[in-house]
């Protein structure tokens, strides 16, 4: 089984540099909570990163541009978290945009993960 975290944000050094002002600046309408959650301004929150270790569990990172990419076939409002098991042709969704949008900090994500996860 695969966890697919995937960013309502884009790629590149540009949209990097837009986000971390976006976040120090205006918080409050960042769009993308999974972000918010997971990371600080420039880097990933120590207790996220953590959590993610003792999960036995792949893992893959998707932005919203590259997950468009490497899954033309998912429409899905972002962020998501997605799970892929073996043998299962399309990732189904975890936990979705409306429920990671409604979170607040990252032991309500953490719990909620483990809750959700078979």
């Amino acid at each position: 089984m695969k966890l697919i975290f995937v960013y309502n944000a884009d790629t590149g050094f540009f949209n990097l540099v837009a986000d971390i002002a976006h976040k120090l600046f205006s918080p409050q309408t960042y769009p993308c909570s999974l972000c918010a959650l997971t990371h600080n301004p420039l880097k990933m929150k120590a207790e996220w990163r953590d959590f993610l270790e003792t999960l036995p569990l792949e893992k893959a990172f998707y932005h919203r541009d590259d997950f468009a990419g490497a899954f033309p076939e998912i429409t899905v409002d972002l962020p998501a978290i997605l799970l892929s098991k073996a043998g299962q042709e399309t990732p189904s969704v975890l936990l979705d945009a409306r429920r990671l949008n409604g979170m607040r900090d990252p032991g309500e994500l953490m719990a909620a993960l483990g809750e959700a996860l078979p």
